[in-house]
């Protein structure tokens, strides 16, 4: 696929912010016609108001992807009004992180149906489109938590590697259907994610703009590429995943003195415990 996206059309999820607001501006800029979704409507007009000035037929739709109904819903939209669905970026995620300690276990749910199941729903509903037109990507936005799972991301890091896995098997079962998947790993990414964590990161280092990973979706979609983690060729990252694969009880060891359980979370915790309490239940008198 060329660079030019004139009468192509793209819905893009999590489209109210950070990587997915700049995904729209940035496939408007190139002609596509853009569909953002997110549940911030007051940010979304901002989003496509930049995007109408490219492309005069973008459109916001507001909701809730965690939600099969919406979710089926704004693919079908897509094709209502603008009769076509050429790139779905699924991009829409919630952070969670915190010491699994302070988890409750109904907490994974919300987090499955917004960072994983949506992106089935879309999924799902994308392809019959997409065969119909002989032609169509899909581009999901996992993480690196997915191949590497950092302290206090146990549920974060599990609904993106369920999108990773996903993907994969999607790669085998559209195999000659012309519908190419691709696969988006980001590193620590400067948005607005960061403040929204439960509890405080202990990431320090360095963070880089949204920019870089919608250029990697769009090599993915132009260049057929199936995976890719941004920032490419970064040292840590690249570090990660050789002592991932090699000495697993080192990064263990890192990874526990970068972001140590204090002793006590885990006192409190037996307290909690003793007393009859489930996980997650820190309010409670």
């Amino acid at each position: 696929m060329s660079r030019n996206y004139e009468g192509k059309v793209v819905l893009i999820t999590g489209a109210s912010s950070g990587i997915g607001a700049v995904a729209a501006r940035m496939f408007a800029e190139r002609g596509a016609q853009v569909v953002a979704v997110a549940r911030r409507a007051p940010l979304l007009e901002r989003v496509i108001a930049e995007c109408r000035a490219h492309s005069p037929s973008s459109f916001y739709l507001s909701g809730d992807v965690g939600e099969q109904e919406f979710a089926e819903r704004i693919v079908q939209t897509t094709i209502d009004r603008l009769g076509r669905l050429d790139v779905l970026v699924n991009n829409a995620a919630i952070s969670k992180h915190k010491h699994i300690y302070h988890t409750r276990a109904e907490e994974a749910e919300s987090v499955l149906r917004i960072n994983f199941l949506s992106s089935v729903w879309t999924t799902f509903a994308a392809i019959p489109v997409m065969l119909r037109q002989g032609w169509g990507a899909i581009v999901n936005v996992s993480s690196f938590a997915a191949k590497l799972t950092p302290p206090r991301e146990s549920l974060y890091a599990a609904s993106k590697a369920a999108m990773s896995a996903f993907s994969e098997g999607l790669w085998h079962d559209l195999a000659g259907s012309n519908i190419h998947v691709a696969l988006v790993h980001p590193g620590p990414i400067d948005t607005e994610i960061w403040l929204k964590e439960d509890e405080p990161p202990s990431y320090q280092g360095k963070k880089y703009p949204p920019e870089i990973v919608v250029n990697a979706i769009f090599d993915c979609i132009e260049r057929r590429r199936y995976e890719v983690t941004v920032p490419r060729r970064n040292p840590m990252l690249m570090t990660a995943r050789f002592l991932r694969l090699v000495l697993p009880g080192l990064l263990r060891w890192g990874m526990q003195r970068s972001d140590p359980v204090p002793r006590a979370v885990i006192e409190r915790a037996r307290e909690r415990a003793a007393a009859g309490k489930r996980l997650g239940e820190v309010d409670e008198p």
